[in-house]
């Protein structure tokens, strides 16, 4: 259903959120115990840019990090992962790099404490944002954090102009963080106002709820969720839901259902990136959407399997061994 211009220079160029993940060593114990933990580049348009470059994909980020040492942590990983950081820039105001302290009590349980304050991210000027680097994307990915505050909200909506412009197709990974929003009402019109203006909605059932809250729906309806965005701009509607799989629905009223692969599973966050990173290498590889989404489906479930998600991001080769070997539930 999507389409690119393959005459660009890179694939994909991700925008928004670049932090700092604490993951906690000691696992199966609260965080008031925890004594250590590792540090990892975060972010959800980090790690979804991570994961496509692990794949081939050539990736480029816009996005502003602090002028500390944990930004330039940040620029030296992207780097080292083959992403253009050309439009990254260094914020001079005195903002810091945020952080996200992971707590792993089980599988099953684990939460994240953030740190949010006054982050470089969130202070991404429009006049940072740079329309002859957009316009050399086949495609470019949001994620709703990045619309949490000014000006980092409008320079989305800038890249998203300039992205229309040049027929760049756009992906957007709903990524809805509550804590970083006043309520839901304001989360709800900025979500609305970006996603139609994009042509691949990626969320969760809940986060499409939270969005269709403005309209007073209160029933979940994956079908009706889907038509309403193909009267604007999108062409795929992908809806997650958790152990049950997802569900991807197309312009043409097609629709299709990705189950999982079983894995061992230490945490659950990182799933989400991974699965956007995978789905979107599958696509702008010429898989069909049902193969896409296996792809996605196999790499969330190596990166629940590991501690990291950024670091845990695999590889074509490590994914493609992992789909032949692991054992797949169809939804």
């Amino acid at each position: 259903m999507l389409t690119w211009k393959n005459n660009r220079r890179l694939d994909l160029i991700a925008m928004g959120r670049l932090c700092i993940d604490l993951n906690a060593n000691e696992i199966n114990r609260p965080m008031e115990e925890t004594m250590t933990f590792t540090k990892y580049v975060g972010g959800s348009p980090a790690n979804i840019a991570i994961g496509t470059a692990r794949l081939g994909q050539k990736t480029g980020f816009i996005g502003k990090v602090a002028d500390d040492q944990m930004g330039r942590f940040i620029i030296d990983y992207l780097k080292k992962n083959n992403i253009d950081t050309n439009s990254v820039t260094t914020d001079r105001t005195g903002a810091v790099t945020g952080l996200a302290f992971t707590e792993i009590k089980s599988p099953e349980d684990c939460s994240i404490l953030m740190y949010r304050d006054n982050v470089a991210d969130l202070k991404l000027h429009p006049s940072e944002v740079d329309e002859e680097y957009i316009k050399q994307a086949k495609a470019l990915l949001i994620s709703g954090t990045a619309l949490a505050k000014s000006p980092s909200r409008e320079a989305v909506f800038v890249a998203l102009e300039y992205a229309v412009k040049h027929d760049v197709t756009v992906f957007f990974d709903l990524d809805y963080r509550p804590y970083t929003w006043i309520d839901e009402a304001e989360t709800a019109v900025y979500y609305n106002l970006a996603a139609e203006k994009c042509d691949c909605l990626i969320g969760t059932r809940e986060e499409f709820d939270m969005m269709e809250k403005l309209l007073n729906i209160t029933e979940s309806d994956d079908r009706y969720t889907a038509s309403r965005w193909f009267s604007y701009r999108a062409e795929l509607v992908v809806i997650k839901h958790g152990g049950a799989g997802s569900i991807a629905y197309t312009k043409d009223g097609s629709s299709h259902k990705g189950g999982i692969f079983q894995t061992n599973v230490l945490k659950t966050f990182g799933a989400g990136d991974s699965y956007a990173s995978a789905f979107i290498y599958g696509l702008m590889n010429g898989k069909t959407v049902e193969e896409a989404m296996k792809l996605g489906s196999a790499s969330a479930s190596i990166v629940i399997s590991r501690h990291s998600c950024s670091e845990a991001m695999p590889t074509e080769e490590e994914l493609l061994n992992h789909i032949d070997t692991a054992e797949y539930k169809p939804s």
